[in-house]
């Protein structure tokens, strides 16, 4: 078993997570504020983006293929090296989403 560093950027929190465990699995072990709701890699609650290092996420089912090289869910993100992640940031699917639920609010509002 192997520990890493996750530097969380911006919030000056830092934790050891090994191989073996969730990235979210420590933050809530540590009392560090990580969003996250179904813990099963789909609702990308927990995403973040993955500033500096690589983890392995096999069941993170929310995301691309494209976009695991970019993002982290922390419910299922085991860190295989020295992380940086700036949480709160989310793929690009999801913000596509996100956009088109307020045009379609808007819409709603208009008629």
């Amino acid at each position: 078993m192997t520990e890493y560093t996750v530097e969380f950027v911006g919030t000056g929190e830092t934790i050891k997570v090994s191989d073996k465990q969730t990235i979210l699995g420590q933050c809530i072990e540590e009392g560090i504020a990580q969003e996250y709701s179904c813990r099963v890699g789909m609702c990308l609650a927990c995403s973040a983006e993955i500033v500096e290092g690589e983890v392995t996420q096999p069941a993170a089912r929310g995301l691309t293929e494209a976009e695991t090289e970019e993002y982290a869910l922390t419910c299922m993100a085991r860190p295989q090296s020295d992380l940086k992640l700036d949480r709160g940031k989310y793929p690009p699917s999801i913000e596509a989403d996100v956009e088109a639920m307020d045009a379609d609010a808007a819409a709603a509002d208009d008629d």
